[in-house]
Parts: structure tokens; sequence; C-alpha cells
């Protein structure tokens, strides 16, 4: 279900080369389909290297012994997540092109990377739709180029981020954290 041709074969191969992202069954890798937070979280664990956790969950909806629950105590010891109001983290919830980006911000300050550089969402005519906790995020990754926005003035923050997309952003992070 990934060809040549598709705008993020580059990012797809990238992750799966990588083994930061794995298909969905027997060849596919379901481009379009909505990542989730458990997914997200479980991916930059193990770009961090899946360092030792000995913490607690701080979240009432992780279960133990699930395939994020180390991921998830990692990330919110680290400052990553914080979840939602309510405690619970939402695994299963589809990420959000803003919370992912939100994500990718605190990872990038996780690693030391400098986070300073800040883009204007102007060009986009739904950039005033960015919630204020990501109103920071999503301009650093729209000037860091990890962000290109669904069309040239369409940046929909509140979409579900796709697998697709989440690929390609995880091979531009990549590039940006060796500069």
């Amino acid at each position: 279900d990934v060809s040549r041709d598709d705008w993020f074969a580059n990012g797809v191969d990238y992750v799966s080369q990588k083994g930061l992202m794995s298909g969905t069954g027997t060849g596919t890798f379901a481009p379009n389909t909505a990542l989730t937070r458990g997914m997200l979280v479980t991916i930059l664990y193990q770009m961090a290297g899946a360092p030792e956790v000995t913490g607690t969950c701080p979240f009432r909806d992780v279960a133990a012994g699930s395939y994020y629950e180390k991921a998830a105590i990692w990330a919110a010891e680290n400052g990553l997540v914080s979840g939602y109001e309510n405690g619970c983290f939402g695994p299963n919830d589809p990420v959000t092109r803003e919370q992912l980006a939100a994500m990718m911000y605190r990872y990038a300050d996780f690693l030391g990377m400098d986070t300073a550089a800040s883009g204007s969402l102007s060009r986009f005519h739904d950039g005033s739709q960015v919630s204020p906790w990501a109103s920071d995020a999503m301009k650093w990754a729209v000037r860091n180029g990890l962000i290109s926005g669904k069309s040239p003035t369409i940046l929909d923050p509140k979409g579900n981020a796709t697998r697709a997309e989440v690929a390609t952003i995880l091979q531009r992070m990549t590039a940006l954290m060796v500069k």
C-alpha cells in the first residue's frame, strides 16, 4: 500500500529501516491510518534508546504490561507528555497534528536541541486554530520544516496525524537532529 511515487515513500522506507515503525499486517503500512498517542510515545522512547524506566505510571488509563506502558512513563518523567486534565493519557486516541508538534518539540528540548527558532503560522488559513499550549511547538515545527501543512494554506492542527505524515516527520526530525 506504499508506492514509490507516494509523497511519503521515503519516510516510510526510513522508519521501516530504522525499526521505528512497522507495518500493520501482511505487507501493509496503512499510511492513511491515524497514529495513536501510545504509538507515538513508543516511537520516541525507542528513538531515545529505550532507557530503563523505574517510576510508576501517572496515567490511570495506561494498562500495566501494555506495549506503551514504559514509553508513557518515560515520556511523562521527561516532560514530553502530561496527559489530559482528567488524569488519563488516551493511548488509543489518534494523535492530532498539534499534539504531534508538541511532543516533537518537547523531544527536541529533551535532546538539548535548539527550540528557540520560531516561524509564522499566518500563511495558513487555519493557523489561528492552533491551541495556545501548542502554538510555540507548531511554530517551531513549521519553521524547521517538520510540518508543512496539508496544503500551502491549510495546517489542520486539530486533524489526526496519519502514519504517513508521522513517518515523514520522523525522517525530517532525524535530519534536524544531525545539523
